[in-house]
C-alpha cells in the first residue's frame, strides 16, 4: 500500500514486515509482496517466517538482518536480479561471515536465473521469483 499523503522512508533502516521464528526471508522492492505471500503459504504449513524489507541496499541495514537470522538460524534472500554478483550474494556472504557457527544450514537465494530476460509475457512469469518458488526454497530448509 502506498500512502496518499506525503511520507518519507528512512534510508538505511530495514523494516520487519512480518515476525516469525523458523526462517528469515529477506527482500526489497517489488518482490516484497511475493515474500509476504510466501510467508502466508508457509504459515499454513506450520512454518513461521519473518520477513525483512531492506528498503535500501546502500546503506544496507545488516543489524536488522543479522538480528533476525541469529534468532531464526535460517535465511532466504530474494531479489529479481540474476543470481551471480547480485545483492543476495553480498548479503549471504555477510550473514555467513557473522553467523557461520550459529546457522542451521547455508543461506539460500531465490533470484532470476543467470540469463537475459525473456520477452514473451508468459515466460516472464516463470523467470522471476514468486511466492511459490520462495516458499519451496524455505520448505526445503526445514
Amino acid at each position: 500500500m502506498v500512502p496518499t499523503q506525503a511520507y518519507t522512508i528512512p534510508i538505511g533502516l530495514a523494516a520487519t514486515r512480518r515476525t516469525g521464528d523458523d526462517i528469515t526471508i529477506i527482500s526489497y522492492g517489488r518482490l516484497m509482496a511475493e515474500a509476504l505471500k510466501a510467508a502466508e503459504q508457509l504459515d499454513g504449513e506450520g512454518i513461521s517466517a519473518e520477513v525483512i524489507d531492506l528498503r535500501s541496499l546502500a546503506p544496507l541495514d545488516m543489524d536488522t538482518v543479522l538480528g533476525s537470522v541469529a534468532r531464526t538460524r535460517r535465511a532466504v534472500i530474494v531479489h529479481e536480479a540474476v543470481r551471480t554478483c547480485g545483492a543476495a550474494a553480498e548479503i549471504a556472504t555477510r550473514i555467513h561471515e557473522q553467523l557461520h557457527g550459529e546457522l542451521a544450514g547455508p543461506v539460500r537465494r531465490v533470484t532470476a536465473p543467470d540469463s537475459s530476460v525473456p520477452a514473451p509475457a508468459g515466460l516472464v512469469a516463470v523467470f522471476y521469483p514468486n511466492a511459490d518458488s520462495i516458499a519451496a526454497t524455505c520448505r526445503a530448509m526445514k
